[in-house]
């Protein structure tokens, strides 16, 4: 007999899965290199710019020996139009050098190793892992950290905690399709300020929407992140 949170996590997941079954990254790739690069250039910038920079970028760059062979201010050219690209060229660059040097060309899969390379942290890694190598993990952007954490699936004051509650309250074998279904919700429904809690199908379970005090202490951290 399932607990009362843990019916209340495996209505939401069914409601979320009836809703977004199916979803899967926005972001535009053809090899797992491609989908590193992308997933490196998404940190603060939409999937929808990133689109725009990468349909040009790996026409001219498909692969990790063509990124190696350029200075930083060659790449930066081309990705001037995200955030903070100066340092996303040099690690892209670093990246691609390493993945040559130490991996023959070839993205490593295990999360471990992908964190180790530079500009890749513990989201960046868990995006490929699942995306490109059908691994499961679970991603915590700002849309899974946010609505996660509304819904009462965690209840965290951060992505590295939340991440490790969600593990523990999704079955393994949906945690990378949770990842979208939570991304898809946020972006539609549960949106960082004026979340549409009237056209929601996930209210009746929802801590943010009935007060609860849990919620409470983790909206403050979510205000706190969206703010930063």
């Amino acid at each position: 007999m399932l607990s009362m949170d843990n019916e209340k996590h495996k209505r939401i997941l069914d409601e979320l899965e009836r809703h977004y079954k199916g979803a899967t990254t926005a972001l535009k790739y053809k090899t797992p290199f491609q989908l590193l690069v992308a997933t490196i250039l998404s940190a603060q910038c939409t999937d929808k710019q990133v689109n725009s920079i990468t349909s040009k970028l790996f026409q001219k760059y498909p692969e990790p020996e063509d990124f190696a062979s350029l200075s930083p201010q060659e790449l930066e050219k081309d990705i001037y139009s995200c955030g903070f690209y100066r340092n996303k060229s040099r690690n892209i660059i670093r990246t691609s050098r390493i993945i040559l040097e130490k991996y023959g060309g070839r993205v490593p899969q295990s999360i471990e190793e992908l964190q180790e390379l530079p500009g890749v942290g513990r989201k960046t890694a868990n995006v490929v892992a699942s995306n490109a190598f059908g691994m499961d993990a679970i991603a915590v952007d700002t849309h899974v950290f946010r609505v996660s954490n509304r819904l009462g699936l965690a209840v965290a004051r951060t992505p590295e905690e939340t991440e490790r509650q969600l593990m523990k309250n999704i079955p393994k074998n949906k945690w990378s399709k949770a990842h979208h279904w939570l991304i898809q919700h946020g972006r539609k429904v549960c949106t960082a300020r004026n979340p549409k809690c009237g056209q929601c199908f996930l209210a009746e379970y929802c801590d943010y929407y009935n007060g609860s005090e849990d919620q409470e202490k983790s909206e403050k951290a979510i205000q706190s992140t969206i703010e930063k």
